[in-house]
């Protein structure tokens, strides 16, 4: 038996697959931008682990997570154990369902409205409150996210055709919410229980991915930054020692009633002290700077939990 890793970057599941190799466990790799499903046949017996990306159109595979999702039905149906299953991809491809199910569990998010067309955007927007932000539903590297003081604003951007359209036609108004330290907090969660939090600087724009490869191969990617960060700036990204928050229990409640087990949950704080949790990543990648220096490794986690669940099955 082995582990079977479905995914559509090899850069982002690199870590992984390294940190597999370090434990001695068997894997196969399954790039999901292209592919068959026999569904008359029954799939291998094995470990699945699915890190399939909302942002995978941004790289050229339009149609991985429909492909995703086929897979996972049928490795489902045949009772394969899958980790980030069929359900955690639906939350994965869409803002609303996230807020949605963290809403069921008591968790705050940001005051959202959901809208397809131009027209209705801008329609939308004279009555929602500023400043407000756009965002896609179906997103990942800060697609679509533009902030806006005015109604008016935004209907300029509109007609000037300068905000990116969603790839499933859903964009989200979303209040502003401003954090007066200019940061955010990431929770990161392996095996369905909270390993760490990270503080990410947000004072070069709202740019979060932690992957290390998105510094050097992504152009739009969330951890790019513009200019080489001097000497005395603080770290984009930084392990906080000894977090503790009382969402940590409802984040973990959401995670398992949903079928997530691998994910970081994004939060903001605002100047009254009122956190929101804006954002979960189901494809959670790790930032190698801020780990090294707290000598917590979440591939090698990851790689552990998975390890532990195949010897259940060979046992």
């Amino acid at each position: 038996m082995k582990i079977y890793i479905l995914h559509e970057n090899d850069e982002w599941t690199k870590p992984l697959l390294e940190a597999l190799e370090e434990e001695g466990v068997p894997f196969e790799d399954w790039h999901l931008s292209e592919g068959t499903v026999p569904l008359d046949e029954a799939p291998p017996e094995g470990i699945y682990y699915n890190r399939m990306s909302a942002s995978s159109h941004s790289r050229g595979h339009r149609y991985a997570p429909e492909l995703t999702h086929t897979v996972l039905t049928w490795l489902e149906s045949h009772n394969r154990p899958v980790y980030n299953n069929s359900q955690a991809l639906n939350l994965e491809l869409s803002k609303t369902a996230q807020y949605e199910a963290l809403k069921a569990f008591d968790i705050p998010v940001p005051k959202t409205t959901a809208v397809l067309g131009n027209s209705q955007l801008i329609k939308a927007a004279e009555n929602f409150g500023t400043p407000f932000i756009t965002k896609h539903n179906r997103a990942g590297k800060g697609l679509g996210v533009h902030k806006f003081d005015s109604p008016e604003a935004l209907k300029n951007a509109v007609e000037a055709g300068t905000i990116e359209q969603p790839v499933d036609g859903i964009m989200l108004l979303q209040q502003y919410i401003e954090a007066p330290d200019n940061s955010i907090i990431r929770c990161e969660f392996v095996g369905g229980k909270f390993l760490y939090a990270v503080k990410v600087d947000t004072s070069e724009g709202f740019e979060l991915c932690p992957a290390e490869a998105c510094d050097i191969q992504e152009q739009f990617c969330p951890a790019d930054s513009p200019e080489p960060a001097a000497e005395t700036t603080r770290p984009k990204f930084e392990i906080i020692e000894g977090f503790s928050s009382p969402l940590i229990k409802k984040y973990e409640a959401f995670l398992k009633a949903n079928g997530i087990t691998f994910a970081g949950i994004e939060q903001i704080t605002d100047s009254k002290g009122q956190t929101f949790t804006y954002d979960v990543n189901t494809n959670t990648n790790y930032n190698p700077q801020a780990q090294e220096k707290a000598g917590i490794y979440g591939m090698n986690e990851v790689a552990r939990f998975l390890k532990g669940k195949l010897e259940t099955l060979l046992v």
